[in-house]
């Protein structure tokens, strides 16, 4: 006799009780015209919802909460849908970063302490879909991801524009008068034409990608546009899957293997994924127990750059999804694929059997990529003990082995006031280093590790030139910056003790980055060093300094690696 799972799913601790506590938990949630049957047994769904109107990028999600209600009922489940906090990198001061820990805290308890089977997180700005995972991974009830899909490309004067990337590229050219104000405005009209994420391949794209690569979500999730019908219907999709998984008891930890992790990490070599995606998946790994390190990200350095879209080429999301978009991505890949379970059951290679490209100038071919050897670099030296990293695919190439002296801007403040100096004694091979941006220091790493070129440099036409931080540097950024150096500046790291006119060498040919100063000198001027006074004594700001672990170990907080997977037992009244 086949068992009856309906008995012994999860939410039968709250509603499959016939006494007072199942009489509360039953009888509240009827009060939203919800009937007797639906308590029946069946799956209960959480749909975890980043809707906001201040995360523009996930506006859309609301709708497609909408897709996924249909496919539960479809399945036999029953769909609930619940806010947690979301997070609008555009829109949040000091910056997202700060908050991501802090919405995987609210995710995990909020599956934790509600009684649902399984859950379908709807995500897309940068630190919505890492944040949520996070979470997930903590409880490790079956999930599955649903982006909200990138924006329609930018136009303004009858040309694409993609976010980020070229407001980037029209700053610095109203700074070097190549640009109005007047064009730069109605650029800035243009950009944004319709719901969803950055239409570059910034970090809610790269994640989308990788969310994919690693079977979290079903296939094509990454590309579809969000005003896209084809979204809506793949919302509906997931919405059946997700009744099918949790009567599998398939988990978010059978599909994040490492295997999935070294996907997702070879995957993002070959779209030209963003910085941040090694944070990320760092702090994921670090949740569902995965031996991740830094060093591991370089399983990706030799494999080509396939994706012809900004910051590294020229197209936009919108045209790598009438390409073929990831299917394709993971065809070009599969010879060097590790098997892996994915949300469909399957390996791996199911979600790009018969992929077909349709446009190779935005999909190149293994063999005839866009650029050789295109994955992320970490660095280590003395300047950065627990390692740094560059992004060779965004970066000028003969700025990868340089040797030049520093010139030091001790916090943002000092970099602001001082950037657009006309008597800044700079040159196109000074090294410029930022400190205070790590972690602890801002708090939170912000995305203001591509500093712009100084101003009497840019009217000399120079676009780039080595940057050095312990922040991070936005998904549709550019150039030959070099981040996440480890440990952070305030945190007493060797970048604390960097002196404008010290003598600097990047080699990522190496995996060099080295302050060429002797050790008796820095001895010296380490004890000297005073760490900055915090401003943030109150709040979730000052439990996220005294926990935030550093870039190297993806800067979750100390106290929440790791997974909990025990039943709730005690009752609420």
């Amino acid at each position: 006799m086949t068992e009856d799972k309906s008995k012994t799913r999860r939410n039968r601790a709250w509603y499959g009780k016939l006494d007072r506590d199942g009489f509360i938990h039953r009888s509240w949630m009827k009060n939203q015209g919800f009937p007797d049957h639906v308590f029946d047994g069946r799956p209960i769904i959480g749909i975890c919802n980043t809707w906001s109107e201040l995360t523009p990028c996930n506006s859309g999600l609301r709708d497609l909460a909408e897709g996924v209600k249909r496919g539960v009922w479809e399945a036999g489940g029953f769909p609930v849908e619940f806010p947690v906090m979301s997070l609008g990198e555009t829109q949040m001061k000091p910056t997202a970063m700060l908050f991501r820990n802090l919405l995987a805290m609210d995710v995990e308890e909020s599956i934790r302490a509600y009684g649902m089977d399984g859950v379908v997180l709807l995500g897309g700005c940068d630190k919505t879909t890492p944040g949520q995972l996070m979470g997930a991974l903590s409880v490790d009830l079956p999930a599955i991801v649903v982006s909200s899909g990138p924006m329609l490309n930018g136009k303004w004067q009858g040309k694409d524009i993609g976010s980020g990337t070229d407001v980037w590229k029209f700053s610095e050219a109203v700074r070097a008068g190549e640009m109005t104000l007047k064009d730069f405005m109605a650029a800035e009209a243009g950009m944004s034409r319709s719901k969803g994420v950055c239409m570059t391949m910034g970090t809610a794209s790269t994640m989308a990608s990788l969310v994919e690569a690693m079977g979290m979500s079903l296939p094509t999730n990454a590309a579809l546009p969000a005003v896209d019908a084809r979204r809506m219907a793949l919302a509906h999709l997931t919405g059946r899957r997700i009744v099918e998984m949790v009567d599998e008891d398939l988990r978010p930890s059978q599909i994040m293997t490492r295997a999935a992790f070294e996907n997702a990490i070879l995957a993002n070599a070959a779209v030209g994924g963003s910085t941040n995606a090694v944070m990320h998946l760092l702090a994921m790994a670090g949740r569902v127990g995965v031996d991740l390190t830094l060093k591991d990200i370089e399983i990706g350095s030799d494999i080509p750059l396939l994706v012809n879209c900004m910051p590294s080429g020229k197209f936009l999301m919108e045209d790598f999804c009438y390409a073929g978009g990831m299917p394709v991505v993971l065809k070009e890949l599969a010879a060097h694929l590790r098997p892996a379970k994915t949300v469909l059951g399957g390996d791996i290679s199911a979600y790009y059997d018969g992929a077909e490209c349709f446009n190779r100038d935005v999909i190149r071919p293994f063999d005839d990529p866009l650029k050789p050897a295109a994955g992320i670099r970490v660095l280590k030296g003395n300047l950065a003990p627990n390692g740094a990293i560059v992004k060779p695919s965004a970066a000028t190439p003969e700025l990868l082995e340089h040797e030049g002296l520093a010139h030091v801007f001790e916090n943002i403040e000092d970099m602001k006031a001082n950037i657009d100096r006309e008597d800044l004694a700079v040159t196109k091979d000074t090294i410029l280093v930022l400190k205070g941006c790590g972690p602890k220091g801002y708090p939170g790493m912000p995305e203001v590790g591509n500093m712009p070129i100084p101003a009497a440099l840019v009217k000399q036409g120079v676009r780039d030139m080595i940057r050095v931080s312990d922040a991070r540097m936005s998904g549709t950024a550019y150039g030959t910056v070099i981040l996440h150096v480890s440990p952070e500046a305030q945190a007493g790291g060797t970048l604390a003790l960097v002196k404008t006119g010290d003598r600097i060498k990047v080699s990522a040919s190496q995996g060099l980055l080295e302050l060429m100063v002797d050790e008796a000198e820095l001895a010296t001027r380490r004890a000297q060093w005073v760490p900055e006074v915090s401003p943030y004594t109150r709040g979730y700001a000052k439990l996220y300094i005294d926990h935030v672990l550093q870039a190297d170990q993806g800067a979750d907080l100390d106290f929440l690696v790791g997974k909990d997977t025990r039943p709730v037992t005690r009752e609420s009244h």
